[in-house]
């Protein structure tokens, strides 16, 4: 029922030094631990360049979404009881989804999550980075592992951090694990529907652009220490800061994240509010070569009024995510950028109609639903299935490993390869299967 999510993320001064400093690979660099590194590993070729995940906080009820069971009764569907066909044969999913039905080919669907967990810290944990809660070591997310072997380690030139989060900080575990600060996602902040979006450290809500290059001639006009030595190594230093920092708000890179220069036409189809625009924004940044986009899209934790909560959310995240998956099908990057939708679990299939929920879904780690897009999944597919009412996984079941797994394989990203870590243990990307991380294989099904 908490709705509450940590704002541990870092500052508007660290953020602006990790833009200004990323494309050289220096940001945060005085406080990463040294590692130590394994034997490499070959890794696989890869599909993809880029993975926008869909990061449903809370929890998405599975059987009013992408696993429906209209024929449970009323104690199960409630008064969503109807499914609709989508441009698959075969496939049907959620009534409220009618945009999403008609992009079913571009994504698979997979009915047989589980992992039986129903705390949101230790779920969200285990769905993120794949491990079981409680070990001595904090595992970095999906998002952090990327900008590692993707980022800046990884040659990454962009000014814009390699992993980005619209619009708050997902919270409740440090994204970054051992990995360190450097490997933190950027939260914007802001909102990018508004007139104006304003991102951490990028863009001020009160100062235009004119203001902040009127700012500037004037710290020219009394530095009066740099002007008496620009040859100094040290100055040299501060002019290519300020020149990094200048353009990522005055420059092109700052123009990434103004969205009034997009076709209105196409705004109003993602849906002129956050989830919709922050869609939109993702795709930009995608386009531009930021190989993690997380969307934190908040308020599926339903344990009260769940079904009027579903008749405006669901509507809002079909419009966005459908005109995702078209527009990046229209810019010719689907094929290379991976969508992950998924909560940290699912919605209790039955209802709690007893007060003092009267008509809510709980927490439900047992079976649960995820979608993949693109980046070298296939579409028009269904993985798994659950029960006749969405309680038990019956067949296939994918636990978050093999998720995780696939992506890294369709990212160029050995599941098997070695993980550095500041312990100097021989740790995996991914991992062992054990009996402490079940798992059941890749989704080789859907590469």
């Amino acid at each position: 029922m908490d709705e509450g999510r940590a704002r541990d993320g870092i500052s508007r001064r660290d953020a602006l030094r990790w833009m200004i400093l990323g494309g050289a690979g220096l940001a945060f660099a005085d406080r990463v631990p040294v590692f130590a590194q394994a034997a490499a590993t070959p890794a696989p070729a890869a599909k993809a360049r880029a993975v926008i995940q869909i990061w449903m906080w809370g929890g998405p009820p599975h059987t009013d979404t992408f696993d429906p069971k209209p024929n449970a009764g009323y104690d199960y569907t409630g008064p969503l009881n109807q499914v609709l066909d989508t441009n698959v044969p075969g496939i049907q999913i959620g009534q409220l989804l009618p945009q999403l039905a008609q992009q079913a080919d571009k994504y698979s669907i997979i009915r047989s999550m589980t992992h039986g967990i129903n705390g949101h810290e230790t779920a969200a944990y285990i769905v993120q980075t794949g491990r079981p809660p409680g070990g001595r070591l904090v595992y970095p997310a999906l998002g952090a592992v990327v900008s590692k072997f993707m980022g800046y380690d990884g040659g990454y030139t962009g000014l814009v951090p390699p992993y980005v989060v619209l619009t708050q900080p997902q919270g409740r575990f440090d994204e970054a694990g051992f990995l360190g600060p450097r490997y933190k996602p950027f939260a914007t902040g802001g909102d990018p529907n508004a007139r104006r979006f304003v991102v951490e450290g990028v863009v001020s809500a009160n100062i235009s652009d004119e203001r902040q290059a009127g700012r500037r001639e004037l710290l020219h006009s009394l530095d009066t220490l740099r002007q008496a030595m620009p040859e100094h190594p040290e100055a040299a230093k501060l002019a290519t800061v300020e020149e990094k920092a200048y353009d990522m708000i005055l420059g092109d890179a700052g123009k990434l994240f103004d969205l009034s220069t997009e076709d209105p036409e196409l705004r109003q189809r993602y849906g002129r509010n956050t989830f919709g625009q922050s869609c939109l924004m993702a795709r930009r940044l995608v386009g531009a070569g930021v190989p993690f986009v997380t969307i934190n899209y908040a308020g599926w934790d339903t344990h009260k009024q769940h079904f009027e909560t579903m008749r405006w959310k669901l509507p809002q995240m079909d419009a966005g995510m459908a005109t995702l998956l078209q527009d990046l099908a229209d810019h010719e990057l689907l094929d290379s950028t991976i969508v992950w939708w998924s909560g940290e679990f699912g919605r209790t299939p039955r209802v709690a109609w007893e007060a003092p929920w009267n008509g809510g879904r709980h927490h439900f780690g047992q079976c649960f639903s995820a979608v993949v897009a693109g980046g070298g999944f296939k579409g028009g597919q269904v993985v798994g299935a659950s029960d006749a009412t969405g309680e038990h996984v019956v067949e296939r079941p994918v636990y978050p490993i093999d998720l995780l797994g696939s992506i890294c394989e369709l990212l160029g990203i050995g599941p098997e390869g070695p993980m550095p870590n500041p312990r100097g243990q021989e740790l995996m990307v991914m991992a062992p299967s054990d009996e402490a991380t079940p798992s059941a294989g890749r989704l080789t099904e859907i590469m």
